[in-house]
């Protein structure tokens, strides 16, 4: 047997078998390091096959299991055959994509991928840049450089010392934590960070943001971007994009949603309303390692003004290949990247092989599983305290509540046992509450009955 022939078969072994591996289990530094440091010298070789074999034994022993069908965790989803297969072929051939003229096949299957979900967003992919990203923080990050040549032209050069007053991004409570790095990332500071409160649904409060913007504009400060997300972390909250819009129309600012998870929502004809507004967007922020159950990471970036993306981003060197003509841009000189693998061919073989329907069928469905244990929840007296047409869930007990039990106390019961993973989470800056998301296309009811009963346990355990 060949190298090709052990991997092959711990793929499908793995995959037949993730049902009933533990979902988790306890793992301590100590003892982690000690199995590796003795495995390995990295002084004596050791012959592939048997590398591979320890490799496996220990991402099998040390792993959280994220492609579980009972992991309701964070948004690591179970992936395609397809997308394992193009990773695969993304590392044999090696593709480099910083110069369309070194991988033209691999450059244009993006392409075409990128088209096809961004009208999948509203936008005009012949109006329209797109690329793939490492993850919504890239993605986040490539938003705000692209807002500030577009607003700013002179920063390219002289940096945000020449800004002639202090922008503003506002963002919400609920809004994902890569903005303070993409703040400080960018030069910009976290200070150009405004929080706006939330309604009680845990949204951006549209009346909140208008007074904000007056405040500031008052004040002299720039209302520079305003992030609206489909989606968030936490809850599953969708904010008002609609509304967002105006208020960005209405003050010059970018407009920007963050719908690195919810995005996925735009192939679906019964989830689509749920993402009205996005259409408007400056920028978007999609990541397809997320709902579309691609391996990571594979992010995405729309953006509506590609001479922005050229100030922000282009260059001009002697040694990279020269440029094959208007038709084609070549991804270094638009990218944050330089240096890119094929982040978007898993993308596009798990697109191709499922097509359209099939993939939103396979949206659908974990939403579905999302309604499904919500009713479950709440039959079983569980208080649901989230709102939102998307498959994640946070609730609460009364025991919770009156303080005999502590999230805390539920997730160290869970964990103890392995046989679902699950979360908590603070809402609003209020209270503390569990979490559960569907996270994997092989969630069946069962594994949904499976959580209530290890809730119970947990529960009542002492």
């Amino acid at each position: 047997m060949s190298i090709w022939d052990d991997v092959s078969h711990e793929i499908q072994q793995f995959t037949a078998e993730i049902r009933d591996l533990p979902v988790s289990t306890p793992a301590h530094p100590a003892s982690v390091r000690r199995d590796i440091e003795s495995a390995f010298d990295l002084a004596t070789p050791i012959p592939l096959p048997e590398l591979t074999q320890k490799v496996v034994g220990l991402l099998r022993a040390y792993t959280v299991q994220v492609t579980h069908p009972r992991y309701f965790g964070l948004f690591n989803p179970s992936v395609s055959e397809a997308g394992i297969v193009a990773d695969t072929l993304a590392a044999l051939y090696n593709l480099q994509l910083a110069a369309w003229s070194h991988a033209p096949a691999a450059s244009e299957l993006e392409r075409l991928t990128l088209a096809h979900l961004g009208k999948a967003l509203g936008f005009d992919p012949d109006k329209t840049f797109a690329n793939f990203t490492t993850g919504g923080l890239e993605s986040n990050l490539s938003a705000v450089l692209t807002a500030l040549a577009h607003r700013f032209p002179d920063i390219a050069v002289k940096g945000t010392a020449s800004l002639p007053a202090r922008p503003v991004i506002y963002i919400t409570s609920e809004s994902h934590h890569s903005f303070l790095k993409v703040a400080r990332m960018s030069g910009l500071g976290t200070d150009v960070l405004c929080e706006v409160p939330t309604t009680s649904r845990f949204a951006l409060d549209v009346a909140m943001l208008k007074g904000q913007v007056s405040r500031d504009i008052a004040a002299g400060r720039c209302p520079f971007m305003i992030v609206g997300t489909a989606g968030t972390t936490g809850g599953g909250i969708v904010d008002p994009l609609p509304a967002l819009a105006d208020v960005a129309a209405e003050c010059g600012a970018w407009f920007h949603v963050d719908a690195a998870w919810g995005g996925a929502a735009a192939l679906v004809p019964r989830l689509r309303a749920a993402l009205d507004g996005i259409e408007r967007a400056d920028s978007v922020t999609w990541d397809a390692h997320k709902w579309l159950s691609v391996p990571m990471g594979a992010g995405m970036f729309f953006c509506r003004h590609p001479a922005a993306i050229r100030a922000a981003f282009d260059v001009s060197t002697s040694y990279m290949p020269s440029t094959t003509g208007v038709e084609t841009i070549d991804p270094y000189m638009t990218t944050v990247q330089w240096s890119r693998r094929a982040i978007g061919l898993k993308v596009f073989m798990s697109l191709a092989e499922r097509g359209r329907d099939g993939f939103a069928e396979q949206i659908d469905r974990q939403a579905t599983m999302g309604d499904l244990l919500r009713r479950k929840l709440a039959d079983a007296g569980w208080l649901i305290t989230n709102d939102t047409p998307l498959p994640l869930i946070c609730f609460t007990h009364g025991d919770i509540r009156s303080k005999r039990r502590s999230t805390g106390d539920m997730l160290n019961a869970i964990y103890s046992r392995g046989n679902v993973w699950i979360s908590d989470v603070v809402l609003g800056r209020q209270e503390r509450v569990l979490r559960a998301c569907i996270t994997s296309f092989r969630t069946e009811e069962a594994d949904l009955d499976y959580l209530i009963r290890e809730l119970e346990f947990a529960r009542l355990a002492r």
